[in-house]
């Protein structure tokens, strides 16, 4: 892949977001460090306390597949991160529910992901930010056009 194509900038980001967050957010010792996914979950979570969250609203946030969501879920639950309990309202379905040692660890590190918010932002004009943001839900829906 070439370095100024699209795909590898993207990449890139990517990996230099998720190596500040693991230099920076000390994990338990006894808990695996969850993966992109799953922070991506975590987050998701805790930026919605007071609502009870399913499956079907992490394939749909996410973007991804339902076995692939069912797959990162089975991991994390294997892991402790999360235990998925049976809803009151529906049977059928499960609300999934942070370890409280895996939300205390998020909760505890919020300054540093702040930080990162703010350090990748620095710099960039609200204009700039908002064309930024333009291109980059064209680009999801371009994929996502192309997968249909």
């Amino acid at each position: 892949m070439k370095t100024d194509s699209v795909l590898f900038k993207i990449k890139s980001l990517e990996q230099a977001i998720f190596r500040f967050i693991f230099s920076h957010v000390k994990f338990p010792e006894d808990m695996k460090i969850p993966t992109p996914t799953q922070m991506q979950i975590v987050g998701y979570i805790l930026n919605h306390p007071k609502e009870d969250i399913y499956q079907k609203d992490l394939e749909n946030i996410l973007n991804l597949r339902r076995a692939t969501v069912s797959g990162v879920l089975g991991t994390m639950e294997k892991n402790h991160l999360i235990k998925r309990v049976v809803d009151d309202k529906d049977t059928r379905t499960k609300k999934i529910i942070l370890n409280s040692e895996m939300e205390k660890c998020f909760k505890e590190h919020i300054n540093e992901i702040t930080r990162l918010e703010k350090n990748l932002t620095k710099g960039l004009s609200q204009e700039e930010l908002e064309i930024f943001t333009k291109v980059i839900n064209q680009m999801k829906k371009n994929v996502e056009y192309t997968n249909n």
